[in-house]
């Protein structure tokens, strides 16, 4: 995990435009660089490293005598990159991950590279020799990318957006700061006044087909949909996406809500951390108010598993007091985003202050990829539901990968989540649809059935209804959300809710707490509203609130 930020063709002097890089040096608190390129006056790399794999030669832009006209800056892990190496007789000059991509841009291009790549990853490639730049970004956009390309030709590239907008350049209005699209690779011609043209984007991988690295990927799977096969093959995907994730020189941690999605990602890394003989015990992580129904679970969790459990205490007035900070690593106004951002920004910081697990794995994903949204009881047919999975799954850059990166990079730590494996993923999405949906009343009953009679997991832990995580840390007697909703109301007043549409007319807050999110964001960044292009809702049931507790099909655990 680290920051990346780069300019090509800069309107201003590099000395001035350099303090805009700093703005994420969160992302990597271990070193900074800044590098101007050869032969480009006005083009240059900033990069902010969190160290975690090759200590010596990790620092970017990454440059090796083989490839002397390649600049590579990338945030991410690639899982892959010694299989490569092998199958495709690479020599590595360094022990860095990222070192595989410009083996593989040399050899095949850029849009095979990236498809070719099993891992998270945003990055920015220059060659020189042949005069072009190149942006991608992983299937997922796990790791975030942001970019402006201005009419003449200046591009910006920015691990968050944050890098950008103090930027100076010649426009008289303000840059369009856009996310760059998952899945996608763009080339530009690099002019030799270092000014760029866009000449190619073009999507590599599609979350729905198989990866073009799974052919070099070892694990053998059934391709008969016999239901004891199936959940074979989504075991043995599930342990090796976690496998290949414990590559790190650093100490790896789990997030622990005691749901079914975190419980099964620390048990296995549990489990296989033992088999590999980690020089350490693995530390788990919950947070939550005293009698909060994940504070409960997780202890039970921690407890069957064995790991090193951490509680951290969560007070509603230090939720509020963080909001604002919040919103700033977020860059968004979506609601249930911010709401459940809160809990895991107060559990990194803890992560970060008091232990020196920096690798942090968590269950993200999973609830989109397993149909487990409460609401997925509602769908009309087995065929909408498996649409409405594909659609979330394409939009999870927009809401809860986006909120797991930022929560945890504002901190310095590096987040892993094996349920958005490349084939894991692919696997599970090409499985009959009736196979997928809701059974016997139950989110997600194909995955809980794979793991059932394993003790991998307590057995009500592994049957445990769906709870929202912003409305899992607090009781049930009152959530996290109406607490917040309550405070609006003294902040917030009815004068500026009747106007709310005619001061924002893009995505209109539609309740006090809404308002002042947006108002927060606003401020901070002032302008960028369309970053969000809707918010996040439950479908197919007539929904005011994005809480799953304000669902009518919503039941507590004690009616369960």
């Amino acid at each position: 995990m680290c920051g990346i930020w780069a300019l090509f063709g800069s309107d201003e002097c590099l000395s001035v435009q350099c303090t805009s890089a700093m703005k994420i040096s969160h992302r990597g608190p271990d070193a900074f660089r800044f590098e101007n390129v050869n032969g480009f006056t006005n083009c240059c790399f900033g990069f902010h490293r969190l160290a975690i794999v090759d200590q010596l030669y990790g620092m970017q832009p990454l440059r090796i005598k083989k490839f002397p006209f390649l600049w590579l800056c990338y945030n991410g892990e690639i899982y892959n990159h010694h299989k490569l190496g092998e199958q495709l007789d690479f020599d590595y000059q360094t022990k860095m991950d990222g070192e595989v991509l410009l083996h593989l841009y040399d050899r095949f291009g850029v849009k095979k590279m990236a498809s070719l790549l099993d891992g998270v990853f945003a990055f920015i490639l220059l060659d020189t020799s042949n005069r072009k730049v190149c942006l991608g970004r992983d299937t997922y956009g796990v790791r975030p990318m942001f970019k402006f390309l201005t009419e003449d030709g200046f591009l910006g590239v920015c691990s968050e957006a944050k890098g950008l907008i103090n930027v100076s350049h010649g426009l008289t209005s303000p840059t369009n700061i856009v996310a760059f699209p998952p899945g996608f690779v763009e080339i530009f011609d690099l002019k030799p006044t270092g000014k760029v043209q866009s000449i190619q984007i073009e999507e590599f991988h599609c979350c729905t087909k198989e990866p073009a690295h799974a052919m070099y990927d070892s694990v053998e799977m059934s391709t008969s949909f016999n239901e004891k096969m199936v959940k074979s093959n989504i075991k043995a995907l599930f342990e090796n996406a976690v496998k290949k994730r414990l590559m790190a020189h650093r100490r790896i941690g789990c997030l622990l809500s005691g749901g079914l999605d975190s419980s099964l990602v620390a048990a296995t890394l549990v489990k296989l951390a033992t088999e590999e003989k980690l020089p350490y015990p693995i530390q788990t992580f919950s947070i939550g108010t005293d009698d909060s129904p994940d504070i409960l679970a997780a202890r039970k969790v921690a407890a069957h598993i064995g790991s090193e459990h951490h509680e951290v205490n969560f007070s509603i007035e230090e939720g509020i007091e963080a909001v604002e900070e919040v919103i700033f690593h977020l860059e968004t106004y979506d609601i249930t985003t911010i709401r459940a951002s809160v809990g895991m920004y107060l559990l990194s910081k803890y992560i970060r202050q008091k232990t020196d697990s920096v690798v942090i794995f968590s269950g993200e994903g999973s609830d989109e990829l397993t149909q487990g949204y409460i609401y997925f009881h509602k769908a009309p047919s087995p065929k909408a539901a498996a649409e409405e999975s594909v659609r979330l799954m394409k939009e999870l850059f927009l809401f809860d990968v986006l909120r797991a990166d930022r929560t945890t990079a504002a901190f310095g730590l590096e987040l892993r989540v094996p349920f958005l494996d490349h084939r894991f993923t692919a696997y599970y999405m090409s499985l009959p649809e009736e196979m997928r949906i809701p059974k016997n009343g139950v989110e997600k009953h194909l995955l809980r059935d794979a793991f059932k009679g394993l003790n991998l997991i307590p057995d009500e832990i592994l049957w445990r209804r769906k709870e929202a995580f912003s409305d899992g840390l607090t009781s049930l007697k009152k959530s996290w959300y109406t607490s917040l909703q309550e405070h609006m109301e003294s902040v917030v007043n009815d004068d500026l809710m009747e106007k709310a549409h005619k001061t924002f007319p893009h995505n209109p807050p539609r309740t006090k707490e809404a308002y002042f999110f947006r108002q927060v964001f606003e401020k901070q960044y002032p302008g960028r509203a369309q970053w969000l292009s809707h918010y996040w809702m439950p479908r197919w049931i007539n929904a005011t609130d994005p809480s799953a507790r304000t669902l009518t099909i919503y039941k507590p655990v004690k009616d369960q």
